[in-house]
């Protein structure tokens, strides 16, 4: 590694950002390799290609050549120590160096092993084939109508009884339950009647409300739910989780009301349910049972947790709640079709997809609608969230259906096939145009091997991939020149309580030998904490480690950013005590700023900060830490800052303070820092708050909301 690197010192970041601005759109298809399956946070490709790159260059002309280059780091080994979704390890094989991944949650290793691994398309075809031989028939017998047509959907209400009454309250907020996502080219709607659950097409823009073909009167569209509370059909209006509470922690039950079908000639056809469809779904719950020894199940349950919170509430104790009779049914042969293949990395690839269908396939997911993919699948947001109205799709799927494992096949697999084949890249020309480009990267063609003794004994290119915790590997010492990762904040999302949820499905299929026959992914030892001391704690047992496998002259680099102050003050307390000086803090563009979950955040951010370390012993700051550092830490952040709001990348007030914090913090981790955290918090909220009036002086900022008392999460 250069004693001076771009990285540092002349990081590209306006250039990076351009790229990573288009990818964040649509990141599926820029790094298809990495979207394999579902994954939390995943970050963006061009930003760890410029990591990569902007590490071995010495200046911003050198890092933008080899990120827009045919660059190859051949001999250059690559640590990420919190994986994820294989981000890194993609970037590093794609520009030719030796990469070790290692998560310790196996649903995220799973993940990186199908972004990395050789597939033969013609292998992973015949064995989609053996596989849609074993269960597509039946699968879409038991999705038929009484005619013989596809089914495409099936709409589903949860009831509750009336604490005062005992009467059914069927959880409508609306009894309009599917219209376009374009309402003004495409106005019609469908509303189910509450009396008799004919489906009926209205037009709400220009109707308050309906009437059924059997004459029930409808003065509104609104149904007995408003918020958090209901109204049953004699006028008592209650709370639903007092209803709930009543259910003695067992799930509501729920009713089929509508379908949706593919006729003869292509249409789709909102329909009633009839009686065909209750005796079909009930046969489907009967073989079920007696087949349950020979299919897939999901095993477990929900244990106490953040994200486990609302479906506990909800009377959800067991992962097979999450799913209905015919749904248990459907992929309980499908999983046992996966299952049951010889075992290759094809197969591999197929169990991954199996399991990435479930995100589609259960009753936490809900309808979007006409004009985009109809399933709106259940990580829309970062929690286990019930759905009063949920959808049951079509498992495997038929033409232009959404979430099917057909349909995964095509859009995750193959489409992942081809990108490894042929990878491509986005690359911004100096006025800001970016455009795709291939070429610049190498072929991903490497074996996946599970220790680092076979990676050093392998006779042709290998990247190493394991699930484990972090704090202890089989790595030597100093064996790596490069550390780059994504490591957890200090914040409310736990994966492993979310990868759960795939697990449970994955332990019955194994989708390779060794993966981990857990009960829960939940492990000791995940970096993943609402308190600060266990955050702290744990990040820096992996930071230690880290430490003692990284060579001396070599780089950690890692993405981060926080709405909190002691996310940062725990993050550099750990880094500190590892040994490890922060050398650089280079702000960048993050996830796309309009998605779901910033959306809904009450402090969205829009940049990530690359924290660049180096071993205390090796690093060229110096001891001596005054107010002048502070100051010039300030100034540094707001013109790289300034330098990307003038680029077009739209900054918040609220990365402002992460990115400013994060910089002046920094100074603790130098050796014989004099000024104490207390005091660098202090000077930290001070160079926010000038910094702030600054940038929003210069270029205007996006105003950051006023948030509750209490943390936040970043």
């Amino acid at each position: 590694m250069p004693a001076r690197t771009a990285l540092e010192h002349n990081f590209p970041a306006v250039l990076i950002s351009a790229a990573a601005q288009r990818e964040s759109w649509r990141k599926e298809l820029h790094r298809p390799a990495t979207h394999t399956h579902k994954w939390w946070a995943q970050r963006l490709g061009s930003v760890f290609r410029g990591i990569l790159t902007a590490a071995v260059t010495e200046t911003a002309e050198q890092a933008g050549d080899a990120y827009a280059g045919p660059t190859r780091l051949d001999g250059l080994t690559v640590f990420d120590c919190f994986a994820g979704s294989g981000t890194t390890l993609v970037e590093a094989v794609k520009l030719g160096a030796r990469a070790v991944g290692r998560d310790i949650n196996p649903v995220a290793a799973l993940v990186q092993r199908q972004a990395l691994a050789r597939w033969d398309e013609g292998l992973l075809t015949t064995a989609f084939k053996q596989v849609a031989a074993a269960c597509q028939d039946e699968i879409e017998r038991v999705h038929r109508s009484a005619a013989g047509e596809h089914v495409l959907y099936y709409f589903w209400v949860l009831h509750v009884a009336c604490r005062e009454c005992g009467d059914d309250v069927e959880l409508f907020s609306s009894y309009v339950f599917a219209k376009h996502a374009y309402p003004a080219r495409r106005p019609l709607a469908q509303a189910v009647c509450a009396t008799c659950h004919d489906v009926v097409a209205v037009n709400p823009a220009e109707q308050s409300g309906f009437t059924c073909a059997n004459g029930h009167e409808h003065a509104t569209f609104d149904g007995p739910v408003n918020g958090r509370k209901m109204m049953c059909g004699s006028g008592h209006t209650s709370a639903v989780v007092d209803a709930l509470d009543a259910l003695d922690g067992h799930p509501p039950d729920a009713s089929m009301y509508a379908k949706l079908v593919l006729t003869a000639d292509g249409a789709r056809e909102y329909r009633p349910i009839d009686d065909f469809d209750r005796a079909l779904y009930e046969q489907t719950a009967r073989l079920h049972e007696e087949h349950a020894g020979d299919l897939v199940s999901p095993v477990g349950h929900l244990e106490s947790g953040y994200n486990t919170t609302m479906p506990l509430r909800w009377g959800y104790r067991r992962w097979e709640q999450f799913f209905n009779a015919r749904q248990l049914y459907c992929l309980g042969l499908l999983g046992a079709a996966v299952r049951d293949l010889d075992e290759s990395a094809e197969r591999e690839a197929l169990a991954t997809l199996f399991s990435g269908t479930l995100e589609f396939n259960n009753l936490f997911c809900s309808y979007k609608g006409e004009g985009t993919g109809a399933v709106r699948h259940m990580f829309k947001h970062h929690v286990l969230q019930p759905q009063r109205t949920p959808l049951e799709a079509h498992p495997w799927g038929v033409a232009s259906s959404s979430g099917s494992f057909s349909a995964l096949f095509e859009t995750r697999l193959l489409r992942a096939q081809r990108y490894k084949q042929r990878p491509d890249d986005l690359v911004s020309d100096a006025a800001g145009t970016v455009r795709r480009r291939d070429g610049l990267s190498a072929e991903l063609d490497v074996d996946v091997v599970s220790s680092w003794a076979e990676l050093a004994n392998a006779a042709r290119p290998a990247a190493y991939v394991v699930a484990g915790d972090s704090a202890s590997t089989d790595l030597p010492d100093a064996s790596v020149a490069l550390i780059v990762t994504d490591p957890p904040y200090m914040d409310n999302v736990h994966y492993s309580e979310l990868a759960d949820f795939f697990h449970a499905w994955l332990v019955g299929v194994r989708p390779y030998p060794g993966y981990p026959q857990l009960a829960t992914t939940r492990q000791d030892g995940e970096v993943q904490a609402v308190a600060a001391d266990a955050f702290e704690s744990a990040i820096r047992a992996v930071w230690v480690e880290c430490a003692r496998v990284l060579a001396d002259d070599g780089l950690l680099a890692f993405t981060f950013h926080h709405a909190r102050e002691t996310g940062w003050t725990s993050l550099m307390s750990a880094l500190r005590a590892a040994g490890l000086v922060v050398t650089a803090i280079q702000p960048v563009k993050a996830e796309m700023s309009s998605s779901a979950v910033k959306s809904a955040a009450l402090v969205p951010s829009n940049l990530d900060s690359i924290v660049v370390c180096r071993k205390a012993d090796r690093a060229s700051s110096s001891a001596a830490v005054g107010q002048a550092d502070v100051a010039a830490a300030g100034d540094v952040a707001v013109q790289r800052l300034l330098a990307l709001a003038r680029s077009g990348i739209d900054v918040s007030a609220n990365d402002v303070g992460s990115v400013v914090r994060g910089s002046v913090l920094a100074l603790q981790t130098r050796p014989g820092c004099p000024i104490t955290m207390s005091e660098l918090q202090e000077l930290a909220s001070a160079a926010v708050a000038t910094a702030t009036a600054d940038l929003a002086a210069s270029v205007g900022l996006r105003p950051t909301p006023v948030a509750p008392a209490g943390p936040t999460g970043p």
